[in-house]
């Protein structure tokens, strides 16, 4: 065997940072711009994942550290088994399990108020290519009266569906220059028809 030589080292810089993954979504859309600029793309940027054993304060502490609203529940390995939003945690959700099954709130845990896979309609990455802003926001998520619509594609060389990305529509209401209403779906919508009508 050859011998190997160590690498130098220095120490780390007091003003040291870190690479996150780079976000290429343009600060500006309008609602004729390509779906695909409003994207989470799960290719150029990392999902924030949540086990379905971890407890809903943790989920909702993950979600105020990455500054989201949404995380992917996933068990080993990377099968996705559903959602969880801020709306989820605090919502009625976790109120109604502490009144039935007689339980403390930091008992509860992220599969007792997760959105399973099966109840979770999803959009094909084929489709969303050829599509506008106007035609998910507006057409999509508006039509649903959702927060959040899921992008699936193929995975290659096997038959697993993987997820794609996410589109928010918090994230594109700020895209598009409307005010977003934290937790408040409808209002958003409002504010994003109010702005097409002017």
């Amino acid at each position: 065997m050859r011998p190997f030589r160590p690498l130098a080292t220095s120490a780390l810089a007091a003003t040291a940072c870190f690479r996150r993954p780079v976000r290429t979504l343009p600060v500006r859309v309008a609602l004729d711009s390509a779906a695909v600029d409003t994207m989470t793309d799960f290719y150029r940027v990392a999902a924030v994942t949540i086990d379905p054993g971890a407890a809903i304060d943790v989920a909702n502490r993950k979600m105020v550290e990455n500054s989201i609203r949404l995380l992917l529940v996933v068990e080993h390995p990377d099968a996705v088994l559903g959602i969880i939003t801020a709306s989820d945690i605090l919502g009625e959700k976790p109120m109604q399990i502490v009144q039935e099954r007689g339980v403390k709130h930091s008992e509860i845990r992220v599969r007792d108020i997760m959105t399973p896979y099966e109840m979770l309609e999803v959009i094909q990455l084929r489709d969303v290519l050829d599509a506008k802003v106007g035609d998910v926001v507006v057409a999509t998520l508006q039509r649903a009266r959702r927060q959040h619509a899921m992008v699936v594609e193929p995975n290659a060389g096997d038959s697993c569906q993987a997820v794609r990305g996410l589109f928010s529509a918090s994230q594109i209401a700020r895209q598009l220059g409307v005010p977003v209403h934290a937790g408040d779906v409808a209002r958003t919508f409002a504010e994003i028809e109010s702005s097409l009508n002017h």
